[in-house]
């Protein structure tokens, strides 16, 4: 079967996607996430005086175990499928591929199964971020003096 013959076949089967739908949907669930840390971090504030600094990294955290919980409960996915890129593109997203990843070796113990594979979908993200902060801190160092 030729490239144009299976293009042809799988065009009919497979469902369309409304782009800008899903692109609104990812953008209000964004911000609600958004908007949920940032009360989570008045809150910190307000009522148990930490500073904003402090409240900002407690909040991150906060967010990252409510996305593990969620994936560890299952029903992340399902989260997804309704929310879109909403959820995946914030640190929520990064935190249940890492949880998933981790759950699925879960069998294999916890060196040769958690441990060994809690980065193997999100490696490559802290590697290519990694390499990006060093070079855009290095042009940052050179052209605008530190």
């Amino acid at each position: 079967m030729n490239k144009e013959r299976y293009k042809e076949i799988t065009s009919k089967i497979v469902p369309k996607e409304d782009k800008v739908k899903n692109g609104i949907i990812a953008f209000l669930v964004g911000g609600l996430i958004g908007f949920l840390g940032e009360i989570i971090v008045v809150v910190l504030e307000n009522n148990f005086n930490v500073e904003h600094k402090d409240a900002t990294s407690i909040m991150i955290v906060i967010l990252i175990f409510i996305a593990s919980l969620c994936t560890a409960l299952g029903f992340f996915d399902n989260l997804v499928v309704k929310a879109k890129a909403g959820l995946i593109v914030p640190i929520t997203g990064f935190a249940h591929a890492m949880t998933s990843s981790m759950l699925d070796y879960k069998k294999e113990g916890f060196v040769t199964g958690i441990g060994a594979n809690a980065f193997k979908l999100t490696g490559s993200v802290i590697l290519y971020g990694v390499v990006a902060a060093y070079v855009f801190g290095t042009i940052r160092y050179l052209f605008f003096g530190g």
